[in-house]
Formats: C-alpha cells, sequence, structure tokens
C-alpha cells in the first residue's frame, strides 16, 4: 500500500492525539512522547508497506490504516502497554472532533437502502479471500426490523496484529466500535463473539435507538 493518500491524511489527523495521550495514559513527558511519535512514523510506514493495496470496493481500507497507526505507536512505547490501558488510549486518540463528526454523518446513512445495498455489495466481495488484511463479512439483518448484524468471519486487524506479535492487544480496537456506534447517535452497538477472545467470528450488531431515547 502506498503511504501517500490515505495513510499520510490519517496520520496528519490522529499522529498529534495519538502523541499527546502518550502522556494523558501512560505518563510519559513531553520529550519522550515526540520521540515516540517520530519513531513511529517510521514504523508506520514500514507497515503501510507490507500491506497490498485494497480493491476499489472494499470498505475496509481505513481500519487496516488505523490498525497501522496503533501498532506503530505501540511498537516504540518505552513498555508494552496491557489492553485496559490500551483501549482507553486508543479510543481517546481516535475518538477527536472530526472523528465525531465522521461518526455523526455516518449515521445519517445508518439502515438506509444505501447502507443495506452496501453492505449486500461488501459480503458478495469476500476482499479478504485475496487480501489476508481486509474482512469477510455476512449480513444478517433482524427479524423485527430492528437493525442488523454484520458477522465477520476474517479479520484484518487479527492478521496484521498477529504478524506483528501484538495479537493480544487486539481487543483495545475492538472496542471503539461501541464509542463510534454511541456517537453515530442513531444505533447501540451488541456482540457477543470476536475472533480475538476464540469465537467462532465477530458479531456487530446495530439495533436501531427508539425515537426519543438518550
Amino acid at each position: 500500500m502506498k503511504y501517500f493518500g490515505m495513510p499520510l491524511g490519517m496520520w496528519v489527523l490522529f499522529g498529534k492525539s495519538f502523541e499527546r495521550n502518550l502522556s494523558t495514559h501512560f505518563g510519559l513527558n513531553e520529550n519522550t512522547a515526540k520521540t515516540v511519535r517520530k519513531k513511529a512514523k517510521s514504523r508506520y510506514k514500514e507497515i503501510i508497506a507490507r500491506v497490498p493495496e485494497f480493491e476499489k470496493a472494499d470498505r475496509f481500507k481505513m481500519n487496516i490504516v488505523n490498525c497501522a497507526l496503533l501498532c506503530a505507536f505501540v511498537l516504540n512505547m518505552p513498555e508494552r502497554p496491557e489492553v485496559g490501558r490500551l483501549t482507553e488510549y486508543y479510543k481517546d486518540s481516535m475518538m477527536t472532533p472530526p472523528m465525531n463528526w465522521f461518526c455523526r454523518m455516518s449515521g445519517k446513512n445508518k439502515f438506509t437502502e444505501k447502507d443495506i445495498s452496501s453492505l449486500r455489495a461488501t459480503e458478495k466481495l469476500r476482499a479478504a479471500d485475496r487480501n489476508p488484511y481486509s474482512w469477510n463479512m455476512e449480513l444478517y439483518p433482524y427479524s423485527d426490523g430492528s437493525g442488523y448484524e454484520a458477522r465477520f468471519t476474517k479479520c484484518g486487524i487479527c492478521t496484521l496484529m498477529q504478524e506483528l506479535g501484538l495479537y493480544d492487544l487486539v481487543p483495545a480496537m475492538c472496542r471503539l466500535d461501541y464509542t463510534m456506534s454511541e456517537a453515530s447517535g442513531v444505533s447501540d452497538f451488541v456482540r457477543e463473539y470476536t475472533l480475538a477472545y476464540g469465537g467462532p467470528y465477530c458479531d456487530c450488531g446495530y439495533k436501531k435507538l427508539k425515537q426519543g431515547s438518550d
């Protein structure tokens, strides 16, 4: 994958917040945090270069780019973080004002015909059959019309983090699904299984919020 384009854009958007939260969540002083960020940028480029280009119709490119970003910082931290603290670090580093805006805008199309059609196309694409850093997904609308479940049987984040020796930290990224769903303002996120915890698949359930609910 080429660095210029989305990977560069994501670094510009989130690099500083990842640096800032090194102090907030791990107690690193300003100079150490800057050093970690500088080293992380080089490692980020290396990780991006090992990932093949995604197919144009593949909607999950941003997911693997975000994974590469987090991994680059983790691999340059003075101490390896435990998953609980990393979960909060990743959430606060990602949920910047632009990301919250993105979630709200995405929420406007949630559950629409366009949304369902896009998910059906992703289901049919099965991109992970050709790219191990992508995802395979099946869509299961709820019979009562209350939303749907996207069920993932292959996960690019699991593949990349296992290769980098960080597989036990995958749940730190999974937890952001709840946060982004909440930020959308239109859905509750529900989950029973994840591949990272040995489940048969990752289930991402989105239930419509009732009118007037908080």
